[in-house]
């Protein structure tokens, strides 16, 4: 199939077999926000159902405590609750 007739999540999903990437990285690499990214993986998360394949998300960490055990997985926080360091890394994404 030619890439311009493939949609923009089969991409992303193509590119989350070969790599792990956070958001900001899809947004970079497909030229949209990083919002819209994760809204696409959320819905390539739906639609791996079928195929048997699972998205494996890195939640987000802290870089200054180390704390990872965040109620939201696949958004970045704005900071820590432990800390209160805003130096959260955003999750990362990958298809296995």
């Amino acid at each position: 199939m030619r890439e311009a007739s493939r949609t923009t999540r089969e991409r992303i999903a193509d590119r989350l077999r070969e790599e792990t990437l956070a958001a900001g990285e899809l947004a970079a690499e497909f030229e949209i926000r990083t919002a819209e990214a994760l809204d696409h993986v959320r819905h390539v998360a739906r639609s791996l159902e079928p195929t048997g394949e699972d998205l494996l998300v890195a939640p987000p960490t802290c870089e200054e405590c180390g704390f990872s055990e965040f109620d939201d997985l696949v958004n970045r926080p704005s900071r820590c609750p432990e800390c209160k360091s805003e130096a959260v890394t955003e999750p990362a994404f990958r298809i296995e």
